[in-house]
């Protein structure tokens, strides 16, 4: 039995997209240079780039109109990569202030 064929949302819906994704670089952006968030700045980048990579799967990549299963094969390895990373970042001290 084939998928049914789902709506794309309209044109305004992927502007807004592209806009909120604007935001988030520029927050990006803008917490590398803030020295007060110097401590969460590993994490905080973490889950930023993770709410990107979210928005572009969900609605450039049409995940979000597609099968669930599909949804996993993206969710699956990005927690695994995260996970990793964040105990790669652990274990070499990343989370350290103040290390040269």
């Amino acid at each position: 039995m084939r998928h049914p064929v789902s709506q794309h949302p309209p044109v305004r819906i992927y502007l807004l997209v592209a806009a909120v994704l604007s935001v988030i670089t520029a927050v990006e952006v803008s917490v590398f240079y803030l020295t007060v968030l110097a401590r969460f700045l590993a994490p905080l980048l973490i889950v930023l780039s993770a709410a990107k990579f979210s928005l572009v799967v969900m609605f450039f990549m049409h995940l979000k109109s597609d099968h669930h299963a599909f949804t996993g094969l993206f969710v699956g390895p990005l927690v695994i990569a995260v996970a990793i990373t964040v105990a790669l970042m652990a274990l070499f001290g990343a989370f350290v202030v103040g290390r040269p």
